[in-house]
């Protein structure tokens, strides 16, 4: 060995995986969340996506080989594991794209720069939106001040206002008329082609964890083009979605709550749901576990740690987002919000609920991930604490 090869940083391995690795590591084993991330990227559109109850799974079209391999990964191509954040070191690959560095032990929410709540100044924003309206307010923000061309995000079918679909949406309007929170699945990446038809170049990605992860995890693993238009990424605090069979199975059949007649939702220990009648009703969420979607029982991320600012409403009222800033691009976008009166803000440690409950929830849903998948997840996750054992029963008088 010369001196040269002896103080030479090790070659970085080449890599080979292709479908068949992703097909028997992350969809047979429950790890898929159905992010999308491997549909959206595939440069052959060989890999489909059932956006259906029950589903949410991505599977191969072509069966040359059989649905676990794929003809143009024997040939070398490895698009869709580079996209998928659940494949392989898939927390340490958008770590170390994002921030440098990956996570600490004791960063049970991921890394952070600032965290504040947040509300809109918009009344009508403010009203329209989740909680303190801030997703929506800083979508429009980011329009207005020439950051993004559109946004993916969640919208509605038509006929049902609660029955989610992925849509882009560029304007005021369309931003207002998607807000809010619907609690059952979309894989909100799934608008990429609609987007690229319309010429709209530097996107806006919103959605959950499982969802916001897989751009930095494209970028650092060199997923090719597909993963330049993602410019701003806006994380949605989850510890599960729901399968939409809850709204008559659950809400209907045991509440009376129709489906057509619910107007608005939040969860805040409880489900809470509001009706056009104008009555308000709350469902306990241990009765809600049996309609917990499948691919959300493995994951880990209940923070969205790797978006550029990460949001939800776990604060102790409803009308203030918990924002997590994670990215200098976060951080600059936000300071100029607040430096320009589109949201009031104030320190999120004001609120020990919220600071609680991230750091707890964000535990939980760690615990969630398998033991035998990698384990960079589970780095510092403290065990469950074990239950009391119970009293003996006091012995029988003679």
């Amino acid at each position: 060995m010369t001196a040269t090869d002896a103080g030479a940083p090790p070659k970085k391995q080449r890599w080979t995986a292709q479908w068949k690795e992703l097909y028997s590591e992350v969809i047979t084993t429950g790890l898929c969340t159905g992010c999308a991330g491997c549909v959206v990227t595939c440069p052959h559109d060989v890999i489909g996506y059932e956006h259906e109850e029950g589903k949410y799974i991505p599977f191969h079209l072509e069966q040359e080989l059989g649905l676990d391999n794929c003809i143009h990964g024997e040939k070398g191509c490895t698009t869709c594991t580079r996209a998928c954040p659940r494949f392989g070191a898939w927390e340490p690959s958008a770590d170390m794209h994002l921030f440098g560095r990956t996570r600490q032990p004791d960063e049970m929410a991921g890394i952070w720069r600032q965290l504040y709540l947040t509300r809109a100044s918009d009344d009508m924003v403010h009203k329209m939106g989740q909680d303190g309206g801030l997703v929506s307010a800083m979508l429009i923000w980011l329009r207005e001040h020439d950051y993004i061309d559109a946004a993916l995000v969640s919208g509605v079918e038509n006929d049902d206002a609660w029955k989610a679909k992925p849509v882009v949406v560029v304007t005021k309007e369309e931003i207002l008329a998607t807000a809010g929170s619907r609690y059952t699945y979309c894989a909100n990446p799934m608008a990429l082609p609609e987007a690229k038809e319309r010429g709209l170049d530097r996107l806006a990605l919103v959605g959950m964890g499982c969802q916001t992860s897989s751009p930095p995890t494209m970028w650092d693993r060199k997923a090719g083009k597909v993963s330049k238009p993602f410019q701003f990424n806006i994380g949605l605090l989850c510890s599960k979605t729901f399968d939409d069979a809850i709204f008559t199975e659950l809400f209907e059949a045991k509440y009376g709550l129709k489906k057509q007649d619910i107007v608005k939702m939040n969860i805040k220990g409880v489900f809470q749901i509001w009706m056009k009648d104008g009555s308000y009703h709350e469902v306990n969420l241990k009765e809600c576990h049996a309609w917990t979607r499948k691919g959300c029982t493995h994951c880990p991320d209940f923070a969205a740690e790797h978006a550029d600012v990460s949001t939800g409403g776990i604060g102790e009222d409803n009308d203030w987002t918990l924002t997590i800033v994670r990215t200098e691009l976060g951080e600059e976008v936000i300071e100029r919000m607040i430096a320009d009166g589109s949201i009031i803000a104030k320190p999120a440690q004001t609120d020990e609920t919220a600071m609680r409950l991230l750091r707890l929830l964000s535990i939980v849903s760690r615990r969630r991930w398998p033991q035998d998948a990698d384990p960079n997840p589970a780095v510092g996750v403290p065990p469950p604490k074990k239950k009391a054992a119970a009293e003996p029963a006091p012995a029988p008088a003679d």
